[in-house]
């Protein structure tokens, strides 16, 4: 007989503010319709976990969220302020390069590839953002370096360059560098997919650490064992819509759409 699913560990506080909302956000490439409409909301210190087929929408809804990708209609606001744009009389003007960056110092993301910087040591490239974007100076930068990749298990390795830490121990050093710019949500895009099977722990141990500290977190992944243990709403995306949406484990237990169904089965 199989173990009862655990309960949920809901990290937003009751009452807790919206942070994330998405609204009817459409996005297209060329011809090709990729966001079909999205509507979803994230209450601070709640991990949001978007699972779905490869081709789904789910890594360029998270690209849109940070504008790394324009949207095509809808809206996205981020703490109250809308991304990307600024609306004049019912019109969205795309914003200026520089507020723009100013808008995704708050909004960390990690990504499939570590994309470090190979000639600066794990601890230089955690400390590179903070001195130059937000103007930090080194010796306060320096510590608070160390202190992430401590918080990440990686302390001994701070004066090592990628090439000599496994993809594991790289991709944690990545988070540590998002969590350097003081992120009030954090983007994470399939951060254990280019990982060996054995390395895959590590990391989500570190974003199991990352939620129970009431980190706000969207999660594109396929390791449905996190979005059961770690999820506070999970979310199935298949052709560019929202399929079902609701609580990990009564979604993952029993889910309610034939298409939730059929990807569970392969996945499980």
């Amino acid at each position: 007989m199989s173990a009862p699913a655990p309960e949920s560990i809901h990290h937003a506080a009751p009452g807790a503010k919206e942070l994330v909302r998405i609204q009817d956000v459409h996005k297209y490439f060329g011809q090709h319709h990729v966001l079909r409409g999205i509507d979803m909301t994230v209450q601070q210190g709640e991990v949001a976990v978007l699972v779905g087929p490869s081709g789904s929408g789910k890594s360029t809804l998270l690209r849109c969220i940070n504008h790394l990708e324009s949207i095509s209609a809808g809206r996205i606001w981020v703490n109250d302020e809308l991304i990307g744009y600024r609306e004049h009389g019912g019109k969205l003007h795309e914003l200026t390069v520089k507020d723009i960056a100013r808008q995704r110092r708050n909004i960390g993301m990690v990504f499939q590839r570590f994309n470090l910087f190979g000639h600066k040591t794990a601890l230089e490239n955690v400390m590179e953002a903070p001195v130059q974007v937000k103007g930090r100076d080194k010796a306060s930068a320096r510590k608070r370096g160390l202190e992430l990749l401590d918080q990440v298990g990686l302390s001994d390795r701070a004066n090592h360059y990628p090439a000599q830490l496994s993809g594991g121990q790289q991709q944690r050093v990545a988070i540590a560098r998002a969590l350097a710019m003081e992120p009030e949500l954090m983007l994470f895009d399939e951060p254990t997919s280019a990982l060996d099977p054995e390395l895959v722990g590590d990391v989500l141990n570190v974003m199991k650490d990352l939620a129970k500290s009431g980190m706000t977190m969207i999660v594109v992944t396929h390791e449905i064992g996190f979005a059961r243990e770690v999820g506070d709403t999970l979310t199935f995306m298949d052709g560019g819509v929202v399929v079902e949406s609701g609580n990990p484990r009564e979604i993952i237990a029993n889910p309610q759409h034939e298409r939730t169904k059929a990807f569970l089965g392969k996945v499980l």
